[in-house]
């Protein structure tokens, strides 16, 4: 089977909102309007651990980048970075397009944009020194499936073109 050869890395909540400390979770599941884009124009998803996840499990209460940033958080996060920009340089050697990542606004981990998540720093961090330049985006903090979805999904869709 042909294969479109083009990959999109996601934080890992637009897979998976089951791991979105309570109260914040948005959808049931997926945001399932990002997934439907991503299937539609045949872009393989990879998605990224949640060092949140790994670190302190589904009960955890919320908590802020400077809650977070200590020294064995900041290794789960050192670790995952490692491990992805190797996944990247995997793809990127076999001949693979990488769209880009997709991170989550104002999270602690995984924020992009303005004041980034202690893994997208990391992740960054490697990206620059390893010369891999990729195209960033951040799920808007107010983002919901369907209406609220729209102007994103736009956005969204000039990222995967």
């Amino acid at each position: 089977m042909e294969r479109s050869k083009r990959i999109i890395l996601v934080s890992h909540c637009i897979l998976n909102q089951n791991t979105v400390v309570y109260p914040l979770a948005r959808a049931k599941g997926a945001y399932k309007d990002i997934i439907r884009e991503l299937i539609n124009n045949d872009i393989g998803i990879h998605q990224l651990p949640c060092p949140e996840y790994r670190f302190l499990g589904l009960k955890r209460e919320p908590m802020t980048k400077e809650q977070y940033d200590i020294e064995d958080f900041r290794n789960i996060n050192k670790n995952i970075a490692i491990d992805t920009v190797n996944i990247i340089e995997e793809y990127l050697s076999n001949g693979y397009e990488v769209l880009g990542i997709v991170g989550i606004n104002e999270s602690p981990t995984c924020s992009i944009n303005g004041n980034k998540g202690i893994l997208m720093e990391e992740l960054i961090n490697i990206l620059n020194d390893e010369n891999i330049n990729l195209s960033f985006i951040d799920v808007p903090n107010d983002y919901h499936d369907g209406e609220k979805a729209e102007k994103f999904i736009v956005e969204f869709k000039n990222l995967i073109k």
